[in-house]
């Protein structure tokens, strides 16, 4: 039996996580879901998926912090996590991007100052393994969860076709831990 490792989909409004506890069979079954969100219907267990509404916040800086709080509760205290993989940042991103900047810093420090070992991946290299192509979109991303699990995450969390969180950030997450430990290995050899 390998490793515990996670992948973390990481963003201000629905991150994701998926802590796989043997990176030496990184697959559905193997794996724990969590995902943070503000719509109430998404809140609850959904076979290895856990849905948890986002705490109250009153500045920008607790909000990172909460965030970052509910990451750190998986990868330190509930699972003993060996390495965590993020996926990186995209080139082309828009929008709030020092925000994003800002809530991943947070939690990157929280992993140095705990000892917690991690590496981003690129989004191209998390699409590449996921699908073959390094600009998937989110519809090839399902696609090849569908395909390789065998599980649709729209059916089981009871999600509109239209609509992608979460069940594209948990698809992102588990597609980043796959990634990390792939890379990682592929590095090794």
């Amino acid at each position: 039996m390998g490793r515990v490792v996670a992948g973390i989909d990481y963003s201000l409004t629905s991150p994701a996580l998926c802590v796989c506890l043997d990176d030496e069979n990184i697959h559905y079954d193997n794996c724990m879901f969590y995902f943070l969100t503000d719509k109430k219907k998404f809140e609850g267990k959904y076979q290895n998926i856990v849905g948890t509404l986002h705490q109250e916040y009153f500045t920008q800086q607790q909000r990172y912090s909460n965030i970052a709080d509910w990451i750190m509760l998986y990868v330190l205290h509930m699972f003993p996590v060996a390495k965590v993989y993020i996926e990186g940042y995209s080139m082309g991103s828009k929008g709030r991007v020092f925000h994003i900047a800002e809530n991943t810093a947070i939690l990157k420090d929280r992993f140095w100052q705990r000892g917690i070992a991690f590496d981003s991946i690129a989004p191209t290299a998390v699409k590449k393994i996921a699908t073959g192509k390094g600009n998937s979109g989110k519809e090839h991303m399902q696609e090849a969860f569908i395909e390789e699990t065998g599980k649709d995450l729209k059916k089981i969390l009871d999600q509109s076709e239209k609509s992608w969180n979460p069940s594209g950030d948990i698809i992102d997450a588990y597609y980043i831990c796959k990634a990390g430990v792939q890379l990682e290995n592929d590095h090794q050899s």
